[in-house]
């Protein structure tokens, strides 16, 4: 590797080799051929002179290309596509005559990209399923759990760390299902010529309509897209693009808010995501577990949730049937949202194959609050035996607060039960009040949640493509 030159990270560090292959020159340049070849067998089959020996070789040469021919010619006459026209004729010289026969460079740019995207897509959608399936197994695992909840990043009631594990997985799913919407909806831009009128096809055709419906139904078919756009200028709508990266935003987004609280809950000492036995986790301070994983997560999420923006723009301003400075951006934002959240999907499912739930200082943590959650269970126990509800809610107020300085000013324990245990109001001794802290009786239906969610609605998901689940264990990161 030249190491004098610019090198993207995605390369070296974050993307998979599957992903990186999809938008590599290879799988573009041989699908450009793959398309040639198809338009050539449809234009046949409504009726042109295009013979069996032609189209077989091109099959013959679809794998092989000539790549220094096609820089040769391109370094001459400046367009790629022309080049590669040429070069695949040098190959099939029979053939040279019919290759991109009526159809204009966005015949093969955008059909290539729509399928790139489609493949890409279903390479998301399989590591999608795999994060799924192991969140899915962790709340069920954690579902009676009891830990803090938290609203404004206070302890508020009780929840379990299951019920915790199916908010992250909640919006996965809903990520997972306009990904799905958005492959069940991929269309090809078709053979729609110059300005989207198919005026060329028409001139081949003579006039029928019918056969040149035909050729780009039949050329869809091919690819195994049931459609193409109805309506176009000389490309498919920039808006697809922007469409797309819309549902790798989503999952950015979701993967970076599942990051963000891991990194919260490393910091309170209740979970961390996987330390390998001789990572290092600070060059000056050895005794460092920093969350380096959810980091490297939440960096890649803001790349992602920023890079939509280039789409918006470019849709907004592609002027009439089309303009050329879509070009540049749509080889970097599309191509590197791809990338980054193939990363961030990958270490996502190394972070969940091997999070660390440290149940003792859950639990320690919850039973120093908890005094404070159960001021209402308490009051009332002590009205059943005779107390007046208004004196002993004031009385809890007070004593409340100065456990709360002791606390915070002191630096002490939480004694507000000793309070309420020697406060004769009450009419409560230690053994009482120790029965109302049970942390289970404060966790409302978190189990019961967990369970309908996870039974009811995500395994009969994940159910679909049970093979997908595994698939991508366990990535190194």
């Amino acid at each position: 590797m030249a190491h004098d030159q610019y090198v993207s990270p995605f390369s070296t560090r974050y993307a998979s080799r599957e992903m990186q292959y999809l938008f590599s020159e290879d799988k573009k340049f041989r699908t450009w051929r793959a398309l040639w070849i198809a338009l050539a067998r449809a234009e046949q089959h409504q009726g042109l002179d295009i013979s069996d020996e032609q189209i077989a070789e091109m099959e013959a040469h679809r794998d092989d290309i000539n790549y220094e021919d096609a820089q040769k010619r391109e370094r001459e006459v400046r367009h790629d596509v022309m080049s590669h026209v040429y070069a695949y004729g040098l190959q099939c010289p029979k053939a040279a005559g019919i290759i991109h026969l009526g159809a204009t460079s966005c015949y093969v740019g955008d059909n290539t990209d729509i399928l790139i995207m489609r493949d890409a897509l279903e390479l998301l959608q399989k590591k999608l399923y795999t994060v799924m399936g192991l969140l899915a197994d962790f709340a069920m695992k954690y579902k009676d759990m009891p830990c803090l909840a938290y609203t404004h990043l206070q302890p508020a009631q009780l929840t379990t760390v299951g019920k915790r594990a199916t908010l992250w997985l909640n919006e996965l799913y809903m990520d997972a299902l306009e990904l799905d919407h958005r492959l069940e909806t991929l269309a090809l831009l078709g053979s729609k010529g110059t300005t989207g009128t198919q005026a060329s096809f028409m001139e081949l055709f003579h006039g029928d309509a019918q056969k040149v419906c035909a050729v780009e139904e039949e050329i869809a078919r091919a690819f195994g897209l049931s459609r193409v756009v109805p309506v176009s200028g000389q490309t498919y709508s920039r808006k697809v693009d922007y469409q797309v990266l819309s549902v790798l935003s989503g999952i950015a987004q979701s993967c970076s808010k599942f990051a963000y609280d891991m990194r919260l809950l490393a910091s309170f000492k209740e979970m961390e995501e996987p330390f390998e036995k001789k990572q290092i986790g600070s060059s000056a301070m050895p005794y460092k577990r920093n969350p380096m994983r959810c980091e490297r997560i939440d960096a890649l999420s803001r790349f992602v949730m920023t890079d939509v923006l280039n789409a918006s723009f470019t849709s907004a301003t592609q002027f009439f049937e089309r303009t050329l400075d879509d070009s540049a951006n749509k080889r970097l934002s599309v191509a590197e949202g791809f990338l980054a959240v193939d990363a961030i999907l990958g270490i996502m499912i190394n972070v969940c194959d091997g999070m660390v739930v440290y149940e003792k200082v859950i639990r320690q943590r919850v039973m120093r609050e908890l005094p404070f959650m159960a001021t209402e269970n308490i009051m009332m126990d002590a009205v059943e035996k005779g107390g007046n509800r208004q004196e002993l809610h004031e009385k809890l107020r007070v004593h409340s607060q100065a456990a709360a300085r002791n606390v915070k000013e002191n630096g002490g324990e939480n004694d507000l039960i000793d309070r309420v245990c020697a406060d004769p109001d009450f009419g409560l001794n230690r053994q009482a009040v120790e029965a109302i802290l049970q942390p289970e009786r404060y966790c409302g239906r978190s189990s019961e949640q967990t369970k309908a969610f996870v039974e009811d609605i995500i395994r009969p998901y994940l159910g679909r493509h049970p093979e997908w689940l595994h698939e991508n264990q366990v990535l190194t990161v």
